[in-house]
């Protein structure tokens, strides 16, 4: 099982590395945050932290995680290919996940490029390198959430854009999901605060390592993959 995912992952990585596309994507989020990163210390009394420009950069993972997956298995469907995948010795499983895995190195590729901010912010601050740590295992955790929705939807049409544009619709759910909370009373605000990505994401912004918003995003993102292996798997029955 291992080798046929890691296979299946390592020719996607090269098609995103050996074409412009994940340079692209790469330099347009690490624009999008760096423009955040200068809003954020350009204030009279500006934090030696990461919180506020965190909270914004999640933001931008609403468009960029449709980009990144939205040909994975839409560009497949389209061209005939993934047929030709599936008659293969491999199960649905190993393709969701080893598809995943190219679209995630992508992601930690261009957070790893991001820790330019934190050597600026260690250069002129002296910030605490602990809730930075936690920072960034929730960025991970939330574009690893962001690429499964992502998946779900490239899984679900042969056409890109349509792929892209219900992955957005999902991740704009999920993140404008929590406004409503304080419109509601009792049970619903509860439910609804929980299912918000920016309410689970906001302990990670301020640096607290909260296990049950760990926990939200690891199951979602598991969840997402599944209904993403048995969507590909229904097309053996069409």
């Amino acid at each position: 099982m291992l080798r046929n995912t890691f296979a299946i992952a390592w020719k996607e990585t090269k098609i995103y590395f050996s074409t412009p596309g994940a340079y692209v994507i790469a330099t347009v989020f690490l624009a999008l945050t760096g423009y955040f990163f200068v809003q954020s210390i350009d204030t009279a009394l500006p934090e030696a932290s990461l919180r506020k420009w965190a909270l914004d950069s999640t933001q931008v993972f609403i468009l960029w995680a449709p980009v990144l997956t939205m040909r994975l298995l839409a560009e497949e469907q389209k061209l005939g290919t993934l047929e030709l995948l599936m008659t293969a010795p491999i199960r649905d499983t190993e393709i969701i996940i080893g598809k995943y895995l190219a679209a995630f190195l992508v992601l930690a590729f261009t957070l790893v490029l991001s820790l330019f901010y934190v050597i600026l912010l260690f250069w002129f601050g002296d910030p605490d390198p602990g809730p930075i740590l936690v920072t960034y295992l929730g960025l991970f955790l939330y574009g690893a959430l962001a690429l499964s929705v992502g998946m779900v939807a490239s899984s679900l049409s042969p056409n890109q854009i349509v792929s892209a544009v219900l992955s957005f619709g999902v991740l704009l759910l999920l993140t404008l999901i929590g406004e409503a909370a304080p419109r509601t009373e009792g049970v619903a605000a509860i439910v609804l605060n929980q299912f918000s990505l920016d309410h689970q994401f906001e302990n990670f912004a301020r640096g607290i390592l909260d296990s049950q918003s760990v926990v939200y995003f690891v199951v979602l993102t598991v969840l997402l993959l599944f209904l993403a292996s048995r969507s590909l798997e229904s097309r053996r029955w069409r």
